[in-house]
């Protein structure tokens, strides 16, 4: 009697995953990073563990990609995934031949855990999820006695892979393009493909009390803080007096309705054009943030900036075209559509850790892969009353990084610097 064969499942990527393997490579990887510092050194045996109970139950992550003829798509992945010592720095490409054909890969170092994730597979809330559940897990199996009786009272973890974006697309919605090219930071990059990775650490209860002050979000007075940093740091002694363009970006669900797992953010365009605003003025800054802020973060608004870039995926001309030729043209798209923006910044928020499991951990960290275009990258995120604000950067120069600390420092927030050791601390004074 013949065994019944394994259907694989499949899975159509959404309409912004569409675009990241046609863009990817080593010099653009579309990778982030998502990390835990816990109290005790990992356990390999029980991390590898942790990640394969896991992805029974979020098995929209237990998956590879293929190419079809038009499009790319998921399919279910029966291998385990390879849980191994960090090595590599962080957000390179991710190599599927590899990793066993996943679009993650968890590693570990001394008592830190890395999720390495390629933005085809999810966004950094649903990645979010994902990631805790695993530390979760880890907490769980590593101290039995301590959790034996704990019940989380797992919230039912949504398999929904819907394309929100199309879900949610309004076709008469356009947003108007600008088609000045930015400010783009100068430096000479570090050679052999590293990345330097620089962490400042400090009380979100500090900063909270001066955004108060200032009538601002903390987002919006980190973005204020970013843009005073790149012009003493890089732009100040430049002839080139263009617009700094930060990109925020946005989650989407809290603005539309979806339960989707798969990725459903956009973002919008921080413009501080020189022209218009003192930058040797904090304040004047702050005001040009706060003002975009208002502008562009409304539904309306966000909605127009979704929808363009929807029509890219669903444009009648690229989906007829094979996939051979659709990766050539998708990509130069692609890399002209990264050249209108100075640098991102992404702030995930707070990381909600329950009960017990928050003795066990120290703080979270979140990196974005820097690139060709923009060379510096810049990602936060909060654990208790820890906010780490990640740099990731290819240029050898730290003055950015040395003026943001200073700002900080100088307005009275204690700042703790840690450092992949690319570079030299940034507190270190010559």
């Amino acid at each position: 009697m013949k065994k019944k064969e394994h259907k694989l499942k499949w899975r159509k990527l959404d309409n912004s995953a569409k675009i990241f393997p046609m863009s990817a490579g080593k010099k653009y990887s579309t990778v982030f990073r998502l990390s835990v510092l816990l109290k005790d050194d990992i356990n390999n045996k029980i991390l590898e563990k942790s990640v394969n109970l896991t992805l029974k139950k979020y098995s929209m992550f237990k998956v590879k990609m293929k190419s079809g003829f038009f499009w790319y798509y998921f399919e279910e992945n029966t291998k385990n995934p390879i849980i191994k010592q960090e090595q590599e720095y962080p957000c390179k490409y991710i190599n599927p031949k590899k990793n066993n054909d996943y679009l993650f890969k968890v590693t570990y170092y001394k008592n830190k855990i890395n999720i390495d994730i390629f933005h085809s597979l999810t966004d950094g809330n649903s990645g979010n999820l994902f990631f805790k559940e695993i530390v979760y897990k880890y907490l769980e199996l590593t101290y039995r006695d301590e959790f034996a009786n704990e019940d989380r009272h797992i919230k039912k973890f949504s398999i929904n892979t819907e394309d929100s974006y199309i879900k949610n697309y309004n076709k008469k919605a356009k947003a108007k393009s600008s088609l000045k090219k930015p400010y783009k930071l100068r430096g000479n990059k570090i050679s052999l493909g590293a990345i330097s990775v620089i962490h400042q650490i400090f009380s979100i209860t500090e900063l909270k009390k001066i955004c108060d002050d200032k009538n601002v979000t903390i987002t919006q007075y980190l973005t204020a803080v970013l843009i005073h940093s790149i012009y003493f740091g890089n732009y100040k002694n430049s002839k080139n007096k263009r617009t700094i363009k930060v990109c925020i970006p946005v989650n989407l669900k809290k603005y539309f309705e979806s339960n989707t797992v798969s990725n459903f953010f956009s973002y919008i365009i921080i413009d501080a054009d020189y022209k218009k605003y003192n930058f040797e003025d904090f304040d004047q800054i702050l005001i040009c943030v706060r003002k975009n802020f208002e502008e562009k973060l409304q539904k309306q608004e966000i909605e127009k900036t979704m929808s363009s870039n929807v029509r890219l995926g669903i444009n009648p001309f690229i989906r007829i075209t094979p996939l051979i030729l659709k990766n050539i043209l998708v990509r130069a798209i692609y890399i002209e559509i990264r050249k209108y923006v100075t640098i991102t910044f992404s702030n995930i928020g707070r990381m909600g850790i329950i009960g017990k499991y928050k003795n066990y951990i120290e703080y979270f960290m979140m990196l974005l892969s820097p690139e060709q275009v923009e060379k510096i990258k810049c990602s936060a995120c909060t654990f208790e009353d820890k906010m780490v604000f990640s740099f990731t950067s290819i240029l050898k120069d730290t003055s950015i990084e040395k003026e943001f600390y200073e700002f900080l420092i100088n307005n009275g927030i204690n700042v703790e610097i840690e450092s992949n050791g690319v570079l030299d601390d940034i507190s270190k004074k010559n």
